[in-house]
């Protein structure tokens, strides 16, 4: 996580409204963006966003400097997102959807420490990665960069990191499938695959 961010946790720790807008204006569009690509609705998408950042507000003395502000906001959404969605699913009865649970799998989702469980295995797993990959998957997948303005901050080219991004999702999710749930990690690197796909 970058200078900037750590001082504004450590503000919005202290609820520093000012704080809360500045990461507001930062992380909003990629976090819309990864909820919309996967609800496929405007104005759940939008009552999902609001949601996860008032999560961020209630939550703001429990996040800490050191943590990437993006990967807390990337989770949040996808179990946000994943419980609109099954709701949803289960509203039409469709019990064969790739997200029919079974009740253990619900309960699971809804444990309040579930949360944390992703955020630390999605850090431990990108800790994994080259410093130049980390970078890469940090900017493109959590901060929502496109491949242009990544490779420009980089001073590399578009391809380069196309290809550091490839690479480094093969590692990602090999390691999150060797060490989290099986069932529902896939449906977690399913949403952090889609995130960006169209860069």
């Amino acid at each position: 996580m970058n200078t900037t961010d750590a001082e504004l946790v450590i503000r919005l720790r202290d609820s520093d409204v000012s704080a809360f807008d500045s990461l507001y204006g930062n992380y909003h569009q990629a976090v819309y963006r990864n909820i919309l690509k996967f609800v496929k609705d405007v104005a759940v998408a939008e009552d999902i966003l609001q949601e996860v950042f008032a999560r961020l507000w209630e939550k703001r003395r429990e996040i800490e400097a050191a943590q990437s502000v993006g990967g807390w906001l990337f989770v949040i959404s996808f179990n946000l997102s994943v419980s609109w969605v099954r709701r949803k699913l289960k509203e039409q009865a469709l019990h064969k959807n790739l997200l029919d649970l079974g009740p253990e799998d619900q309960l699971m989702i809804d444990r309040k420490n579930m949360d944390e469980e992703q955020y630390s295995l999605l850090e431990q797993a990108i800790a994994q990665l080259s410093p130049k990959k980390r970078t890469i998957v940090t900017r493109c997948k959590l901060e929502g960069k496109t491949y242009d303005e990544v490779a420009s901050e980089l001073n590399i080219s578009r391809n380069t990191v196309k290809e550091h991004l490839s690479a480094a999702m093969v590692k990602l999710n090999d390691y999150m499938l060797r060490n989290g749930d099986h069932k529902y990690i896939v449906l977690f690197l399913f949403f952090f695959t889609c995130h960006n796909a169209s860069n």
